[in-house]
């Protein structure tokens, strides 16, 4: 019998729901290991990858995530629930291993590492300047979980971005409720399927879509 085949990423994206009821059933460790991959593949400004992804799978602790989302079932039937986290402060760290990676990998030449650390750290002091380390790394962070719940999809699980969160409960939550530099980007529960929702549709394009001009 031949295996059935995956979705392809347009499959996947326009197959995917956001699900609020999930099974008991796990997600294997290597299956989650493998998406969480997929989303640190994600693409980074300027890679300093300012986002990181706390995995919630400890009963007592999800439901701490429940209080948080004020009383949503997500966390609490979903065998995991991620938290991701927007690190502004990543460029301010020690990056050799991101220049060295890439040097390994003959993606950057020391001329091009040279000219890029002094271009990435002129551009995030200006952004502390202007106040958008937050906004540049919540970016960061927003574009991983895409790439997860993607991946997901692709993979037959389903997701919930949620909304309806208290960052900083949900920051106590994980133990980060001192950190200033970090702040929560999104609470995404992952599981298998315990319902089946319709797709409610979406506005055309004609009305979403425009050219050279907002509205045009």
């Amino acid at each position: 019998m031949n295996a059935p085949v995956p979705p392809s990423v347009s499959d996947a994206i326009r197959a995917r729901r956001s699900l609020r009821h999930y099974s008991s059933r796990p997600v294997p460790p290597e299956q989650l290991g493998e998406l969480l991959d997929l989303a640190l593949e994600a693409p980074s400004s300027w890679n300093y990858q300012s986002r990181s992804i706390v995995v919630v799978s400890d009963p007592q602790v999800r439901d701490g995530l429940v209080a948080a989302t004020g009383g949503q079932p997500q966390p609490r039937e979903a065998p995991v629930t991620l938290v991701f986290v927007a690190e502004s402060a990543a460029w301010e760290g020690d990056l050799d291993d991101i220049y060295a990676q890439a040097r390994e990998r003959g993606a950057w030449n020391e001329a091009f590492i040279a000219s890029f650390q002094e271009g990435g750290q002129a551009f995030q002091r200006d952004l502390a300047e202007r106040g958008l380390l937050r906004e540049y790394a919540v970016k960061d962070a927003m574009i991983a979980a895409s790439f997860f719940m993607l991946a997901a999809a692709e993979a037959g699980l389903g997701t919930s971005p949620m909304n309806g969160w208290d960052e900083q409960e949900v920051k106590k939550v994980i133990g980060v409720d001192d950190r200033d530099d970090l702040a929560v980007a999104l609470v995404l529960a992952v599981g298998h399927p315990a319902e089946e929702r319709v797709h409610p549709g979406r506005r055309p394009r004609e009305r979403k879509v425009f050219h050279d001009r907002y509205g045009g």
